[in-house]
């Protein structure tokens, strides 16, 4: 455990909420967690060695019991945990902590390897966006995985930070998520849990000792590092007392993932949609691609600032652009306001989905960045909502996307597959180059008029 660098009004070597007290408020109130057998593999984040044993080692060795993979990312190597220490320098501690994370591990989860991301104990925020990544490649489709992490609310900048990274990953790879407290038990109060969100892993026997190994293997920070100032136990038995119960609580919060909608922030134009000659280029390629000049009502997934919706609506008596971001929203509906038959609509797809019928859908540079489980609801959403005569049409960047879990070729494999099951229409046209590719669907090609 590292000390937090800025405390929501604690300290590690001051009395906290204890034990006793949350034990009179946790227990038959809060809903189970939901059985492990829905998943095949288990990743637990850790901002520092340590973390994982804590709050989630009953978790890790009752999944490895079951004989789901279990894999342990570690942001950093803790080595700040003891800053005026007189006998360990930072190297020292990273090495120390590393193989105690190892030795841990070893007994919640045999065989298991943690990951070593590097980042700076204490700097976890600054790389959080480049931790976010790293986790979705860990990840990559997630639609089997329990993502594991500590909480965004825990109070540590490094756990909050962790947490978030987590849960942006969680969103792009479709990754269930679960949240560990740890210092949140020290600092909060039963008056202010999540307690809508909280759920309750009871653990058995075998996965409770294993946890106990696990927590005892981190010997320099439940025990001195000497008996010189500065070597001081970091995690008390009044501490370690919240994680000896045979149970773990997670929180199950809603996911988040605003890095798309903060690229339009002030109202930027993140993707040149007017000034690169690509983005010019795409549209007019995917307006020459329709293969009627009028369609009835339209639909536009993921408008963004509104400028492909702006050229479609030449061509639709009615057009629906719906766009998840605010920023994004707002920019599209101020762009389009002159357009009376044009609708801007805040919605998350495929949740959040129109009713009735379209006779045109375009899906344009928005299928990489959902995750695939989204992305086959969107085309679950797709073939109940074209008319018998309804075309579908799919423009996409060809190069890999830094981030996400999809690319271009991947969304249109997708679709093509299910085009050939029936699921969709049948692809009538492509087009593909070194940047760009496109994919229209339809029953019915009308025949050229003179």
């Amino acid at each position: 455990m590292t000390l937090p660098l800025d405390p929501p009004g604690f300290r590690h070597d001051v009395a906290g909420t204890s034990a006793a007290d949350w034990d009179r408020h946790l227990g038959a109130g809060e809903p189970l967690a939901r059985d492990l057998t829905a998943y095949s593999r288990v990743v637990v984040v850790a901002a520092h060695p340590d973390d994982e044993s804590l709050g989630a080692g009953g978790l890790m060795a009752t999944a490895a019991a079951q004989g789901l993979e279990v894999a342990l990312v570690l942001c950093t190597l803790g080595e700040a945990s003891h800053p005026d220490s007189p006998t360990h320098t930072p190297e020292r501690l990273a090495a120390l902590r590393h193989g105690e994370a190892v030795a841990a591990l070893a007994e919640l989860a045999p065989g298991a390897t943690p990951r070593v991301l590097g980042l700076p104990d204490g700097g976890v925020t600054a790389g959080e966006d480049a931790l976010a990544r790293r986790l979705v490649e860990v990840v990559g489709d997630g639609r089997d995985t329990l993502l594991v992490a500590p909480w965004r609310r825990d109070g540590h900048p490094d756990h909050d930070a962790a947490g978030r990274a987590a849960a942006t990953a969680a969103a792009r790879t479709g990754a269930t998520l679960w949240e560990y407290p740890v210092w949140a038990w020290h600092w909060g109060r039963p008056d202010d849990a999540p307690w809508s969100h909280l759920h309750r892993l009871e653990l058995g026997a075998v996965a409770l000792g294993a946890k106990q190994r696990a927590m005892a293997a981190h010997a320099s920070q439940v025990a001195p590092l000497s008996a010189q100032p500065g070597d001081e136990t970091l995690l008390r038995p009044d501490l370690l007392a919240h994680f000896a119960r045979p149970s773990e609580h997670f929180v199950l919060e809603p996911l988040v993932d605003d890095a798309l909608d903060d690229l339009h922030a002030d109202g930027a134009d993140p993707w040149g949609a007017d000034s690169r000659w690509y983005e010019r280029r795409k549209r007019a390629l995917l307006l020459a691609a329709l293969p009627r000049d009028r369609f009835e009502r339209g639909l536009e997934v993921g408008a963004s600032r509104g400028a492909l919706a702006r050229d479609l609506a030449a061509r639709c008596d009615s057009l629906l652009a719906l766009e998840q971001g605010a920023q994004a929203a707002s920019a599209a509906r101020e762009q389009l306001a002159a357009l009376r038959h044009v609708e801007v609509r805040r919605a998350s797809v495929p949740d959040e989905w129109p009713d009735g019928r379209f006779d045109l859908v375009v899906v344009s540079e928005v299928g990489y960045f959902l995750s695939p489980s989204a992305l086959d609801g969107l085309v679950d959403r797709l073939s109940g909502s074209l008319t018998n005569d309804g075309v579908v049409v799919l423009c996409h960047w060809r190069h890999p996307v830094d981030g996400w879990v999809l690319d271009g070729p991947d969304v249109h494999a997708v679709v093509r597959a299910a085009a050939e099951r029936s699921a969709l229409p049948p692809v009538a046209a492509s087009y593909v180059d070194r940047d760009v590719e496109l994919l229209v669907l339809a029953r019915d090609w009308p025949e050229p008029t003179r």
